[in-house]
């Protein structure tokens, strides 16, 4: 089959695009074809070695950097190391081609969408494994993953569409979900243009929240029309456009310089939660603020048990819409983290690999 093999940290001539066996089901795996697997920040990050202890600038300087200097980093896959050389890919559309002998052959022909983020231990531990970051993702023809881990969807959404949700759709909803987001409380959205910033938005609104948003003067006009109440600018003062005390949760994957102004709006006993950091992961915290104001902080990686149920029935439903804002080639694959990086863009992008029926009938049969 033909895949994305992500052979190190470094640009993107680490991206190369080959032929590799394709992957056989195992105990309790099934094998899907790749209909349509959304771009991430995360591929980009673990791509960079971004997650390692020894970066602290965004994942757009890191990138700038990686382009003159590779350095290849031991903890640069969420502080652990990275697989490399493997197939990234966090989301995935695909159709079920193949079964292991204990998996329902039934499944065979469905189409779904997998759960990236797995609680191998249960989901009494916290310790998780993701598609794409410590094992082979869908930036290819075929991937196999662990049978418990497809739902199938109920939906006329188009393949991109479907390829467009797991992650940001599932990391903005787990978010949700941990700071117990409830019908009239307030909340403010940071990076709301993004993949999940918008999911948060629709998904905060599907609650009965109240949604502000903080998003560029270009994009405001399209993150309104997806449920939010009020727009702060992009660089615009967060205190003096609000008041301090002002709102019940914060959700916040951007980091960076506005961390202080962000504790400073949350009301006494507010919720601060975080799957992610592109603008900066140090940030500076006056624990007076956390401490005086008994506010709480909710790091959110491992997905709680409800998250991606619950998404399917949103889907299901009607109650979202997916925001697939380009598709490209699989093979072009570079190209799409580079205009990803350059932030123009409201919602996802997504890349379609090509089509092989023949040998998905050989793999069928």
């Amino acid at each position: 089959m033909k895949a994305v093999v992500t052979t190190g940290n470094g640009g993107y001539e680490k991206l190369v695009y080959c032929d590799v066996p394709t992957p056989v089901a195992g105990a309790g795996e099934v094998l899907l074809q790749v209909l349509a697997a959304g771009v991430n920040n995360t591929e980009i990050n673990t791509r960079l070695g971004w997650y390692s202890s020894s970066v602290v600038t965004g994942t757009n300087n890191v990138s700038e950097d990686t382009q003159q200097s590779a350095t290849q980093k031991p903890d640069g896959g969420w502080n652990i190391a990275t697989p490399f050389p493997f197939i990234q890919g966090t989301d995935c559309c695909g159709r079920v081609v193949g079964v292991a002998p204990d998996v329902d052959s039934q499944l065979i022909g469905s189409r779904v969408i997998v759960r990236p983020c797995m609680r191998p231990d249960g989901f009494g531990s916290m310790r998780n494994i993701w598609m794409g970051s410590d094992f082979d993702g869908a930036f290819a023809q075929f991937v196999k993953v662990p049978a418990s881990e497809i739902f199938a969807v109920k939906s006329d959404w188009s393949d991109t569409e479907l390829g467009s949700l797991p992650c940001s759709y599932g990391s903005g909803e787990n978010m949700l979900h941990r700071a117990k987001v409830g019908a009239n409380e307030h909340v403010l959205v940071a990076g709301a243009s993004g993949g999940v910033g918008s999911a948060v938005v629709q998904l905060a609104k599907l609650r009965g929240a109240r949604v502000t948003a903080i998003v560029g003067e270009q994009k405001a006009k399209l993150v309104r029309a997806i449920g939010a109440d009020a727009i702060i600018e992009r660089g615009e003062d967060i205190i003096k456009f609000l008041g301090e005390e002002s709102v019940d949760v914060v959700v916040d994957n951007v980091g960076g310089s506005s961390f202080g102004s962000m504790l400073k709006v949350l009301r006494r006993g507010g919720r601060y939660a975080s799957s992610g950091a592109i603008g900066g992961p140090i940030v500076n915290l006056d624990l007076r603020d956390f401490y005086l104001k008994d506010l709480n902080l909710i790091g959110c990686t491992a997905w709680d048990e409800p998250v991606f149920s619950n998404l399917v029935s949103y889907v299901e439903q009607n109650r979202i819409k997916p925001l697939v804002a380009k598709t490209f080639a699989l093979t072009e694959i570079a190209l799409a983290q580079q205009e990803f990086l350059e932030k123009k863009h409201v919602g996802k992008f997504v890349l379609v690999p090509e089509q092989v029926l023949g040998l998905v009938d050989g793999l069928v049969n």
